[in-house]
């Protein structure tokens, strides 16, 4: 493939709003795989340990 500006490799051939819509949503897809489970992990963390405070008080 050869494109002969900037702007008619964007366009993608009158495709490029299919083709950058899809590597956006891929790379917000692949964000969340690596971000929700550390976001889980640490609440977890933190639950379990605001539980063995609850414990350690009683």
């Amino acid at each position: 493939m050869s494109f002969n500006s900037f702007g008619e490799f964007l366009a993608m051939g009158n495709h490029g709003a299919y083709v950058w819509s899809s590597y956006a949503i891929s790379l917000v897809v692949l964000a969340l795989n690596a971000l929700l489970p550390i976001l889980a992990r640490r609440r977890y963390l933190q639950d379990e340990a605001r539980r063995l405070r609850r414990e350690e008080s009683k």
